[in-house]
């Protein structure tokens, strides 16, 4: 299919930190897609927490899930528009490599523990991984992906951290935009996450239909679904909805960039970086309905008690590792022992918190509980 004049293409690209001859048979993004899936960080999503720790359940969705999702989704929305599906499919992909595990709590829980020495964002961090922690190949540190797909990685970062990024992070100090694939993998995120959030807090039981009627998106669906099939079980009428939604937000957000791009007529991606507005967007109506399911999850499944538990444990397990290894690196494998006293070296206190954060935010929910486990539990008596 022949790409947009403002599509990202492999001829066109920026290149990589490290430059690399061309590979056989694939373009520029297929490479680095290929190489994204084929790394540890991609394998481990599947035991890290999207909303339910991994052990609550085998149907529940999962890091690895979730971001096969967002790709399924990306790919559909950038053959619409003519955008370059193997750049959104790498984007997409790779774009949760950073999170902690136990998910926005262990986020949370790790920026906190790191708040002296500057923090922790797992954006930022799903960067260093595929710049510099992965170690896999003979001639340079990471991934070398090229800018576009870090580019896409990067969703949002502040001003201090982005002037340090170079290239990378000018656009966050001069108001630019990411690329239109860019763009679209963040809506499609949201799309995903959002819906895939309702189902499995319906299949939990934490959340109702009734108590989702209250959201204009999901009752449109569920009445429209509960007339034309009255008798339907409640569990494929749930999914019926699900799959209802994602289409009204997926066909409302094509039909939106499309009129905003004949009101643009950008005719290179640099021209759509150059725009002080994204051009990938909802329309008024969607997006005020979009805002409105989010900010019910937030209120009736993400701050559900069951749900506070899980994670108000996972911050203290977190917590307390983090403060173990601090004080203690000897107690982290040789690699991260050896890392620490290099950054530590270089950098001080900050150089050896960061490795530290490193050990934790690649930790899946399990290992993070076996180490937990192994290092603050007694061994039973004999």
């Amino acid at each position: 299919m022949a790409l947009a004049p403002y599509a990202c293409s492999d001829s066109l690209s920026r290149g990589r930190v490290y430059a690399e001859p061309s590979p056989q048979y694939r373009d520029a993004f297929m490479r680095d897609r290929d190489r994204i899936v084929h790394c540890g960080a991609f394998r481990r999503l599947e035991y890290k927490t999207q909303v339910f720790i991994n052990h609550e359940g085998d149907m529940y969705r999962t890091r690895l899930t979730h971001s096969l999702e967002v790709a399924q989704i990306g790919r559909t929305v950038c053959r619409i528009l003519a955008l370059n599906e193997d750049l959104i499919e790498a984007i997409t992909l790779a774009h949760d490599l950073g999170h902690t595990p136990f998910g926005h709590a262990g986020q949370d829980a790790l920026n906190a523990c790191m708040q002296d020495y500057g923090g922790f964002e797992h954006n930022l961090q799903s960067l260093r991984v595929v710049d510099t922690l992965e170690e896999r190949y003979a001639d340079f540190p990471g991934l070398n992906l090229t800018f576009e797909t870090r580019e896409g990685i990067l969703k949002h970062c502040n001003l201090e951290k982005a002037a340090a990024l170079g290239e990378l992070g000018e656009r966050f100090l001069t108001g630019r935009q990411a690329s239109l694939e860019g763009q679209v993998a963040n809506l499609v995120d949201a799309i995903a996450y959002n819906n895939h959030d309702v189902d499995d807090g319906l299949r939990a039981g934490l959340l109702t239909p009734t108590q989702l009627s209250e959201v204009e998106l999901f009752a449109d669906a569920w009445e429209e679904v509960r007339h034309r099939y009255p008798d339907l079980a409640e569990r494929r009428a749930i999914h019926e909805v699900t799959r209802r939604i994602i289409n009204r937000q997926v066909v409302d957000l094509v039909e939106q960039t499309r009129r905003n791009l004949i009101a643009a007529m950008p005719s290179s991606p640099d021209e759509v970086r150059a725009l002080n507005q994204p051009l990938v967007a909802f329309s008024a109506e969607m997006q005020a309905q979009h805002h409105s399911l989010k900010q019910f999850l937030r209120t009736n499944l993400y701050r559900h008690y069951r749900v506070h538990r899980m994670t108000s444990k996972a911050k203290r397990v977190l917590h307390e590792l983090f403060d173990l290894f601090f004080e203690d690196p000897q107690l982290m494998p040789n690699q991260y022992q050896e890392r620490c006293r290099d950054q530590e070296a270089r950098n001080g206190r900050a150089g050896k918190a960061r490795v530290v954060a490193d050990y934790i935010a690649g930790m899946t929910d399990r290992y993070a509980f076996s180490e937990y486990h192994k290092l603050f539990t007694p061994p039973a008596m004999p």
